[in-house]
């Protein structure tokens, strides 16, 4: 925006007679008005700048604020979510320990499908697989296996009890063994 955009040009042939000072105001009255004019405009447009930056300042801060309330949102449904699952967890796991020895009713095998169906839906990913590679952020090592093959060092040899996560967030890391390479 040209900043003389809004200048008004004041000109003396459009003032009226009474204005002209063909009285007593003399010659300078013309003159005075329209300095006095400047000014008043000269306010307006530094009120005008003043709400400007105003209103700004508060978009901008209204802007933030929804960006604060997103990230808070996020952060307790998320809370939330880990919450519900750590306390279906222990049930969970003594379904996949019974599954694992062979000793667990149809009914509970379907139990065990909802469970891993609803930990889908909510966004849980399992954590530990025979295999692959030790990561103390996601694994928590209970012992070690030794192996005579250096490729399979820092691996996971034996998962003790699965290993949960939401997106980047652990809810309980994976225990595990870990293959260790020992060089003779």
């Amino acid at each position: 925006m040209n900043e003389h955009e809004d200048d008004v040009v004041i000109e003396p042939e459009h003032l009226s007679a009474g204005e002209a000072g063909d009285g007593e105001a003399g010659e300078g009255a013309p003159a005075r008005k329209i300095e006095k004019l400047r000014e008043e405009l000269a306010a307006c447009r530094k009120e005008k700048q003043e709400y400007m930056d105003g209103w700004q300042r508060a978009k901008a801060d209204y802007v933030n604020l929804l960006r604060r309330f997103e990230g808070e949102t996020g952060a307790a449904k998320l809370s939330g979510v880990v919450k519900a699952v750590e306390t279906l967890l222990p049930a969970f796991d003594a379904l996949e320990r019974s599954r694992e020895h062979g000793e667990i009713p149809e009914g509970f095998l379907a139990i065990a499908r909802q469970l891993e169906g609803a930990f889908a839906a909510l966004g849980l990913t399992a954590l530990g697989k025979v295999g692959e590679r030790f990561d103390p952020t996601l694994h928590e090592a209970l012992g070690q296996d030794a192996t005579e093959n250096a490729e399979m060092d820092d691996t996971i040899t034996a998962v003790l009890e699965k290993g949960w996560k939401i997106g980047d967030s652990v809810v309980r890391p994976a225990k595990v063994r870990v293959a260790h390479f020992a060089s003779a």
